[in-house]
């Protein structure tokens, strides 16, 4: 089979809300090609190292590589991501230079060129992310292992906005603590949640795509009895109470369900925000404690913010 790879040149601003609409459009996995990745110090123990050429590298943004079958269908398809794109504006999404290029590659190459770029990964105190395809053993005894294969994830899980997620839901979740999802794309925030001792999750994305990739994944990492995947916009109809509700979506979406979030947490309850840019972090910040949230602390990596709120 031939599979058409579509190459968009953008922001590290865009690569999140970009990476979703090549899902949308049909994509098995995406490529992301940041010159960060030349230059960032990697933990030799871990088995990440590997060598990377700068000629595949952008000298300014990221370039986002994604895969699609040549059919009857591709130029309506490649028409609707360039539109999707280009709608990211409204938001005060920065494109950069924006540029999207198309070329053939033959099933073979595609089935394992991005796999070079995606190799086992510590990401916190207690996870590693590691391919489906690697043999990993694990470097302590309370080591935790997500494994994801993302030609049906959406991302790899180390990107810095997931990163500290699970970094906020290591400090924040205790056992047969009741955890809400929402936007679970791959579904790995709820795959940590579980393995941390959450009694239940509730994993919700109103993308059935992201829905089909999560549940693959949660009962590849054996936590079906506690996650469960579930489409859903945002926490409408939602009615049952939470302990910690995490979202790791563009700050506009999250400004949409700040009140629906503090509805439905317990007394003492965390929400946890990532996905949020800098020129977005006041307003997001303000909305929380408008909400009636205490920001208890403000996790910051690159160009991205996170926040923990508690609901006194």
């Amino acid at each position: 089979m031939k599979w058409s790879e579509i190459s968009i040149h953008t922001t590290h601003e865009a690569v999140e809300a970009i990476s979703n609409i090549l899902h949308e459009a049909g994509a098995g996995g995406v490529v992301i090609e940041d010159p960060f990745d030349l230059t960032k110090e990697r933990d030799t123990s871990f088995g990440e190292i590997y060598q990377l050429n700068p000629d595949d590298y952008p000298e300014e943004g990221v370039i986002i590589k994604a895969y699609l079958p040549v059919n009857s269908f591709l130029g309506e398809t490649v028409e609707e991501i360039k539109q999707a794109i280009n709608n990211l504006m409204l938001y005060d999404i920065d494109l950069g230079k924006n540029s999207i290029t198309i070329s053939e590659v033959n099933e073979e190459e595609w089935a394992t060129a991005w796999k070079k770029y995606y190799n086992p990964v510590k990401i916190s105190k207690k996870f590693t992310i590691v391919p489906t395809w690697e043999t990993y053993e694990p470097v302590s005894s309370d080591e935790l292992i997500i494994e994801l294969d993302p030609g049906m994830a959406f991302g790899t899980g180390t990107h810095p906005t997931t990163v500290m997620c699970i970094q906020a839901l290591e400090k924040c979740v205790k056992t047969n603590d009741i955890v809400i999802d929402v936007g679970t794309g791959s579904g790995i925030l709820s795959i940590a949640a579980a393995m941390l001792g959450a009694k239940s999750v509730k994993a919700l994305d109103l993308d059935p795509v992201a829905v089909d990739s999560a549940k693959l994944n949660v009962k590849l990492n054996k936590v079906q009895d506690i996650v469960t995947v579930a489409q859903n916009n945002l926490l409408d109809n939602i009615k049952e109470p939470a302990n910690i509700i995490v979202a790791n979506i563009l700050a506009e979406i999250i400004l949409r369900f700040i009140d629906d979030a503090y509805r439905l947490l317990e007394k003492g309850g965390f929400f946890i925000t990532s996905g949020i840019i800098q020129a977005k972090k006041q307003e997001v910040k303000d909305g929380l404690i408008r909400a009636g949230f205490i920001v208890e602390e403000t996790l910051v990596m690159e160009d991205w913010i996170a926040f923990i709120a508690r609901k006194e």
